[in-house]
């Protein structure tokens, strides 16, 4: 009997997780702490800039998320999310970048992957592989859904952060024009990651 009750507990976990992976986003920095302290200590700190609203998060998966207002002219404010999954989920640096760079489709039919800037750095030790590329957005508006964004001159600036205790994952999304207006915030929000 009581290896039933566990093996429930179990399946209720996994169900849970798998809940949770269906909605978009990273775990809450109070949800991080407790599942992954088993690989390794700390925490990722970081610090958002001046002018971006920092926004309730809407999913356990999601550690931060802002608005970053828009520029005169566009039709809507970009969206920045931090993800955490994970010690070990989420996937790889280069899985990741080559799924953001698909959400992504070329007016002229071109290949966005040909057209997307990726780098590499070392932040605090930590090391980030970053990809930017503009188009047309077409990325599921939730996982499952089976809608999606069709939101041209968009632009895609994206990282992955490896810390020891898993990668972190950072999206921002949203019209190119507010997507330039904030672009040495972004990088200022990069460099403001450490592990402690």
């Amino acid at each position: 009997m009581r290896t039933k009750i566990i093996g429930a507990g179990g399946l209720v976990a996994a169900l849970c997780i798998c809940w949770a992976c269906g909605n978009k986003g990273a775990t809450a920095v109070s949800n991080q702490q407790s599942n992954a302290t088993q690989n390794a200590s700390g925490d990722l700190h970081f610090k958002a800039p001046d002018g971006w609203t920092t926004e309730q998060t809407s999913s356990s998966m999601r550690v931060a998320q802002y608005k970053l207002p828009k520029v005169e002219g566009d039709k809507e404010d970009a969206s920045l999310v931090l993800y955490y999954f994970g010690a070990t989920q989420g996937g790889t640096s280069q899985a990741n970048i080559d799924r953001w760079i698909s959400q992504m489709q070329q007016p002229d039919g071109s290949s966005s992957k040909d057209k997307a800037k990726t780098d590499t750095m070392t932040v605090n030790g930590l090391k980030v592989a970053t990809v930017d590329v503009t188009g047309t957005y077409t990325a599921e508006t939730a996982p499952g859904s089976k809608t999606f964004h069709n939101d041209d001159n968009y632009r895609l600036r994206a990282a992955v952060v490896e810390t020891p205790k898993g990668n972190y994952f950072v999206k921002l999304a949203g019209p190119a024009r507010t997507i330039a207006r904030w672009d040495q915030s972004y990088t200022d929000y990069l460099k403001s990651f450490e592990f402690k």
